[in-house]
């Protein structure tokens, strides 16, 4: 740090998400990664944006007890399709009904992050939209891909960062990071509104 510059900011992950630990790296090496604990059943009724709103939100507070010089990030995502909400598949078997069920067809992503500046108690959320179209898939390309990949810890069972990127035939965004867990750039707004200098 520069003699008279701003101390370096705590930057806390309110995620043990490798997928999203790997994300943040890319604007900032230092940072700390606290497991929320939040609970994330669904609630009956509620929207699919939300849902991910409310649960990055909890990630957020959960991760920030006991810190009062911190600002802490939390997000979630949530896939839909036709309204329907697609949790992880947790089993090679759901992530092949999941995929059997989204060939030909447009999933929507709806990824939250909530960034909490445990200084002043500031509360800043912002929600990307992504639709993923599907190509057609037969069974065995769908086997194949989730025996090569298994994507057994990822809303639609998929990863979009490797062999994933295959299945589709359209991606619409506005940021390419959020559909792997962290919109980036909403995150880097919202951080330098917190006093982080990026780049």
């Amino acid at each position: 740090m520069s003699a008279g510059g701003p101390p370096p900011l705590r930057l806390v992950l309110g995620s043990t998400s490798r997928y999203r630990a790997e994300l943040l790296r890319r604007l900032c090496a230092d940072f700390e990664q606290r497991a929320p604990g939040t609970d994330e059943a669904a609630r009956a009724g509620e929207a699919p944006a939300l849902r991910a709103q409310r649960l990055a939100v909890a990630k957020a507070a959960e991760a920030a007890i006991g810190l009062s010089d911190a600002v802490v990030i939390g997000s979630d995502q949530v896939a839909e399709l036709d309204g329907l909400i697609l949790d992880k598949p947790g089993t090679a078997a759901n992530a092949c009904a999941q995929l059997a069920a989204s060939r030909g067809r447009q999933l929507q992503f709806h990824t939250a992050v909530c960034v909490l500046d445990t200084r002043s108690g500031r509360r800043q959320v912002h929600i990307d939209l992504t639709r993923v179209r599907f190509r057609d898939l037969d069974a065995a390309e769908i086997a194949r891909y989730v025996e090569r990949e298994q994507p057994l810890d990822c809303a639609g069972s998929f990863k979009c960062e490797g062999l994933g990127i295959s299945l589709f035939e359209q991606i619409d965004s506005h940021d390419p990071t959020a559909l792997i867990g962290l919109p980036l750039i909403a995150l880097a707004r919202l951080l330098r509104e917190c006093g982080m200098l990026l780049p």
